[in-house]
């Protein structure tokens, strides 16, 4: 079995990545700022005998990201989840909101990407990168310019590393959720209380995902059954980004979930 590293680990899409890795035998270190979440999280998944080690990691921190990797006994790859977001008018965002987001998205998913990629090239050893962008990387959306400049930046580094790094065996892809109703991002999108009706409306499945759908097809792209694929997006969003008709969404019975 393999071992992975989660980084922004330690809660929602993430913790539930490494959950599901942990479940199929694999070996996880999740890494994240949070030292009371990642202790958490590690109880969590150590209830359920998964094999799980937790580190301090600020991926904006290059040096550290590299020490982390290169300091590991073992990996084989790497789940690039850490993210920050907010939702901003763009003409009011600052500099540094900006910076930081783009920073922890997108830096944090080269430094980490780049650390494996010479680990795993120095020994010799294939791997796998999967990155967590979002749907607006490239359909866009207001308020989250900042965000959706870092996916689309993450979605383009995806691309061009595949084409680099696979001549040594190492498979580098995007997978794209929609909309799942974790508790931050519930309290952040859904305190309208419309937002939840006007949002599934919008997706032609009608309803929102789960983190368990979203780890299921991460599961499957860090797997071997997906060893020829690479430099691919993989949409796990209900549809919602596929556009609406011209007269707009319909009103329709929410799905289940």
């Amino acid at each position: 079995m393999s071992t992975y590293l989660v980084t922004g680990g330690s809660s929602g899409i993430g913790l539930s990545i490494a959950h599901r890795l942990g479940s199929e035998g694999h070996s996880v270190v999740l890494a994240a700022r949070s030292p009371d979440r990642l202790e958490a999280a590690a109880r969590t998944l150590r209830q359920e005998e998964i094999d799980c080690a937790t580190h301090r990691l600020d991926v904006r921190d290059a040096d550290a990201v590299s020490a982390l990797v290169q300091g590991l006994p073992s990996v084989d790859g790497v789940v690039n989840n850490a993210a920050g977001n907010f939702a901003c008018p763009t003409v009011d965002l600052t500099p540094n909101g900006f910076r930081a987001v783009v920073e922890i998205s997108l830096y944090g998913t080269f430094f980490t990407s780049q650390a494996l990629a010479r680990r795993l090239i120095a020994e010799g050893r294939p791997g796998v990168i999967l990155n967590i962008i979002a749907t607006y990387a490239w359909t866009g959306a207001p308020g989250v310019a900042h965000s959706a400049a870092a996916k689309a930046g993450m979605l383009a580094f995806t691309k061009s590393v595949a084409r680099e790094w696979g001549e040594h065996g190492i498979r580098v892809n995007a997978l794209a959720p929609g909309f799942v109703p974790t508790s931050e991002a519930s309290a952040n999108i859904l305190s309208d209380p419309d937002a939840e009706s006007a949002m599934r409306g919008l997706i032609p499945l009608g309803r929102f995902g789960a983190t368990e759908e979203i780890a299921e097809a991460a599961s499957f792209l860090m797997s071997d059954r997906a060893e020829y694929i690479t430099g691919a997006v993989l949409t796990v969003d209900g549809g919602r980004s596929l556009g609406l008709a011209m007269h707009g969404a319909r009103t329709r019975r929410p799905g289940k979930g």
